[in-house]
Order: C-alpha cells, then structure tokens, then sequence
C-alpha cells in the first residue's frame, strides 16, 4: 500500500500530534526548493551559510505549496498549513525518518572517506538484477540529501543504497539514526576532512558510528585499509566482513587470480565467476569485492553478481579516463585527500603508457592544521613513484619549496595556480603522455582540459 502523506502523518513526525489538527491536509510530495515546488506540496523551509528558507516560503505557497515546515513566522494570505518546529534541518530528518519506519524496504548504508560514491554505484547495479533498488542519486549524501532520498523512495522499493557523507563530528550518526540502516560498509578511512574533525582517528570514531548504528541482526562490511578499521569495526560487531587485497581479509573473499589490463582495469575470479570490471585501479577492486560482499549477504547469485558488476563505468571526473588525441588523461578530480591521491599514483604507475606518466597534484582541502605536513609527505610520496614529471600546484607547490627531490626520479615542476600549471603543461607535454589530473573538487582542476584539448585533439576533417 502506497504512502501518503497527511497533515496527522506530518504533525506524528514532527512531534506535534495533539496540536492545532484540521481537516486531514495530504500532500503530494516533501521539497526543500521553492523553485521546483508543485501543487500540493510540503515546503520544508531549510537555513544555510549563503541562504534562508524563510525567505522563499511565500514563493512556495504562490506556486501551490499546501503547507511549510518553518521555524520562524511566515505572514501569508494563503490559506496553508504551518508547522512550526525548532529546527527545520532536524524536522527534515524526522520526516524522513517517520517514511522509513514505514517502508519494509532493507537499507544499506555506505560511507568512508574514499571510494563510497563508486561503491554504491557498484552495489546498486549488482542489487538491480535481483531487487527492485532505489540509490543516493549525485551527491545527496549529506543531513539534506539523504533525507530527500530516503522522501523520494517508492513503497515498493526492496532494497535502498544510501550514501552518507560527513565533514563534522555526529552527522554519521544523525544520519544512521535517520536511515536505521540494516547493512553498513566502511570503504576506508582516511585524514579527510580534518579540519572539523580534528586528526584520523577523530575520523575514524566518525565513520564507525555507521556500525555503531547497527542493529544485532545486521550486517557490517568494511576495506581492509587501513588495519586500524577492522579491528574497530569488530570491536563493535565481531562478525564483521573485511574485503580487499591484504592478509587480514579471509582467502575466499580476496581477488583470486588478478590481473590488470593495459587501462588499469581488473579482471578476478571471485565465487567461481570471472569478474571484468570497467572502473580502474587496485582500490576500484575493493570497492567491488566490498559490493559483492553485500550482494552476496542479500541473496544474489554469484553469477548474476559477477556480470553486473562489470557494466559500471567510472563517474565524471571520478578516475575518469579520457583520450585527447594521443594524450590520455586520468581525471581524478571530484575528491582529494592522501589515501585517494596513492590511489591514483599507482593507477598512473601501471597503466600502459605510450609516452611519458605526468602527475599535475593540486591541493587536498579541508585538511586544517595537518595540511602542510600532508601535502609535503604526499609529495614526497608521488616522487616516490615511477613517473617522469610532476607538476606541483596550490599547496603541493607550497610543499615543494622544503621537498628535496629525490634524484634519479620524476622531474617537479612548481606551478603556484592552475594558470601557471596550464602553461607548464602545453610547454612540457608532447602529446603521447599519460596525464593524472588530481585534486580537490574546489580546485576545479578540470579547467585544465580545454586547453589540453584545444591543443591535442584530433580534428575531425569533413
């Protein structure tokens, strides 16, 4: 049976249930956006840093809103409902909440400081062949997002793939209690978002508050990197299931047999079945054995688990390959911190390269007082690698001017801004490298590429 949304299903979500009831109100849909409201719907009047719903809840109800959630008072002449509650972000969540306990949908939550995006994405196209799946669509992933995912999920939906995100202490477990998740994966653990949450294992006491959310009969599944993960996650729940490469996972649940092909991408054999992936690198690897685990716990077939897998490509700039004439570029530019920056070293390393492997790093953000010393050990790092030439931008050309260059290795080129790195780049290249572009979405490294294209690409001739 389908569910609708009332003015007593509204008023027993926020608490209020007892006051000021009228007539039984229903509501088309939940929304948050006075410019894509429709008749019929509830406003949820949210405030930010840049913006206020309340500003915008008078928008709302001319464009046929039937009611608002505000915590302010909203003059109208409209005849609409108003509950009024003291925080709208947490009325949001209790809506939310309130759908959930009354979906039987099973629910999958996936977080981790790297690789949770591709992980959903793997493990709600394994799910699709066997259930009727509902998933985190971009990165609705935050106390706004997952709410808003959770209002949009169909009744009938089996299973729901949630992403949770966080960059400050309690917003896992705000969005657990909201999602009251039956499965929870830890990708990995990484220094992320150290500017509110302090150190790694500030991180780490964030990211376990998924398994602490557990309930007794639910599942759990983490990376095995870094070692530190596993034995907290089983602290918290002994039957724990570990995936990756390293000897702390079981035999059975290791990539058996791997090889990787000239793109970076994986092939294994996992439960009998040949697994080819699309998306490249070794960490793409435990992001699907991570997906497969759950499948497997969920009751898909190997098999069927196995073929799906391999049809997910990779997102837009997320190790994102891309062929510019000759050039090939690794764009890996929706997320950056030093975990996911070794990632993409040893993708560059091992791929088959026709020219030159050139690393363009620009900075980690949201690191806070650790910045400077991550970004000079995460150069110092990349030196490390088997690549011909690194350009070094932001913070990394900061931390090139105290790294001493190892010799014998790749080439530093110190580029403060991306201006300064475009010139270098359009000089240095030769147009048959392999070309890694990694930063922090706020960097907006992929500016880069039009002038790469510009200056590489084949044109087509009538």
């Amino acid at each position: 049976m389908s569910f609708r949304w009332t003015d007593s299903e509204v008023r027993a979500a926020l608490g209020l249930a007892g006051r000021g009831e009228g007539r039984d109100v229903e509501y088309t849909r939940i929304s948050t956006d006075s410019r894509t409201v429709k008749a019929s719907d509830l406003f949820v009047a949210l405030s930010g840093d840049q913006f206020d719903g309340h500003d915008f809840a008078l928008d709302a109800l001319e464009r046929g809103a039937a009611g608002a959630v505000v915590s302010e008072d909203v003059v109208s002449n409209e005849d609409r409902r108003f509950y009024t509650v003291p925080d709208t972000l947490v009325a949001l969540g209790n809506l939310a909440h309130h759908r959930r306990k009354r979906l039987s949908s099973r629910v999958v939550g996936i977080t981790g400081s790297a690789g949770k995006t591709t992980t959903k994405d793997l493990l709600g196209e394994v799910l699709r062949g066997t259930f009727s799946v509902h998933q985190t669509q971009g990165n609705f992933n935050n106390r706004i997002g997952l709410p808003l995912t959770l209002l949009a999920t169909p009744s009938e939906v089996d299973v729901l793939v949630l992403e949770m995100g966080t960059n400050e202490p309690g917003e896992i477990r705000a969005l657990t209690g909201i999602a009251e998740p039956y499965v929870g994966v830890i990708t990995t653990v990484s220094e992320a978002h150290l500017e509110k949450l302090g150190s790694i294992e500030g991180v780490m006491e964030e990211k376990l508050d998924l398994i602490r959310g557990l309930p007794r009969n639910g599942l759990a599944v983490v990376g095995d990197e870094p070692p530190a993960l596993e034995s907290g996650a089983r602290a918290l729940f002994p039957e724990v299931v570990v995936s990756g490469w390293s000897d702390r996972v079981r035999p059975e649940d290791r990539p058996e047999a791997p090889v990787a092909s000239d793109d970076g991408c994986y092939r294994f054999q996992w439960r009998g079945e040949e697994v080819k992936l699309s998306l490249p690198g070794r960490h793409s690897v435990t992001n699907a054995l991570l997906a497969l685990a759950v499948a497997e716990a969920l009751g898909v077939p190997a098999g069927d688990a196995a073929r799906r897998i391999g049809s997910v490509e990779p997102g837009s700039m997320r190790s994102e390959i891309r062929s510019v004439g000759d050039l090939t570029l690794l764009v890996d530019c929706y997320n950056a911190n030093p975990q996911s920056l070794r990632a993409a070293l040893e993708l560059l390393s091992t791929v088959r390269a026709a020219g030159r492997r050139v690393a363009v790093l620009g900075s980690m953000l949201e690191l806070g007082e650790e910045a400077e010393a991550l970004h000079r050990h995460a150069l110092e790092e990349a030196l490390s690698f088997p690549l011909d030439l690194v350009v070094a931008t932001g913070l990394f050309a900061d931390a090139a001017r105290t790294t001493p260059v190892p010799t014998g290795h790749a080439e530093l080129l110190v580029a403060p801004g991306l201006e300064q790195a475009r010139e270098a780049l359009l000089k240095a290249l030769e147009g048959s490298e392999v070309v890694l572009l990694k930063a922090s979405r706020g960097v907006a490294m992929e500016s880069l590429i039009p002038s790469l294209e510009s200056r590489f690409g084949k044109v087509e001739l009538d």
